[in-house]
């Protein structure tokens, strides 16, 4: 049974996640402060963190940084702040997604149940990736969609590879740059929606309407061929 920590101290809203991740056949370890999450995170380790940034005490980005001193658990920020630097800030410091109250439950548990299929020790990446017709090759580093090549440049097709090695997860402009680019390159988001851009035309997806790549105003994208429907 996959094991999910509950860090929120408002009580009955700690009450209804129980509930939810209860009924869906997880396990469930709660803390209302930052303090008693660190403690129980290194005594329990769950396979998932719902992490609230607003906590008496430490607040949620500083117990974040401190959890991923010794913990890889995929965390999902479930909080108030909606503003992008708080998302960004959030990001950077170690979450795997990002979800703002008010929210839909079905939503979140969408969520969660991507990021435990993607958590650390789950399953290794298979060599061949698919996503409807198009298929990404990570042994012979090549794309095919409908069975024909799709020719790509080198940061073309290593954009394409972190996204689709994070089905689900929202990477941020500053994690893609430095990535893709190298570490001293953190603020060129214009290097990002050029070839956003590029690899949606070839890749046959629409901004619009998108199939694959999905685009989060003034925080990153995010890879929605696993389950379009949660994050749509």
């Amino acid at each position: 049974m996959n094991s999910v920590l509950v860090v929120e101290d408002d009580a009955p809203l700690r009450r209804a996640l129980r509930v939810s991740l209860r009924a869906r056949d997880l396990r469930v370890d709660e803390a209302d402060t930052g303090e008693t999450a660190l403690t129980v995170l290194a005594e329990r380790r769950p396979d998932l963190v719902i992490l609230d940034l607003s906590l008496p005490g430490i607040d949620g980005n500083e117990t974040l940084r401190r959890l991923r001193v010794f913990s890889d658990a995929p965390v999902i920020v479930l909080t108030a702040r909606d503003r992008p630097s708080d998302k960004v800030a959030a990001l950077d410091a170690g979450a795997d997604d990002y979800v703002t109250k008010p929210f839909d439950i079905d939503e979140l548990l969408a969520r969660v149940r991507a990021a435990l299929r993607r958590r650390p020790g789950a399953s290794d990446h298979p060599p061949v990736l698919q996503a409807g017709a198009l298929e990404v090759d990570l042994v012979r580093r090549e794309a095919r969609l409908d069975g024909r090549p799709i020719h790509l440049t080198r940061t073309e097709l290593a954009m394409l590879e972190i996204l689709v090695k994070n089905p689900g997860k929202l990477l941020s402009h500053e994690h893609l740059l430095r990535e893709v680019w190298g570490p001293t390159y953190s603020t060129e988001s214009n290097y990002l929606r050029t070839y956003v851009a590029q690899l949606r035309k070839k890749l046959g997806d629409d901004a619009a309407t998108p199939r694959l790549i999905l685009t989060e105003p003034g925080i990153g994208y995010r890879w929605i061929a696993d389950d379009p429907a949660a994050y749509g």
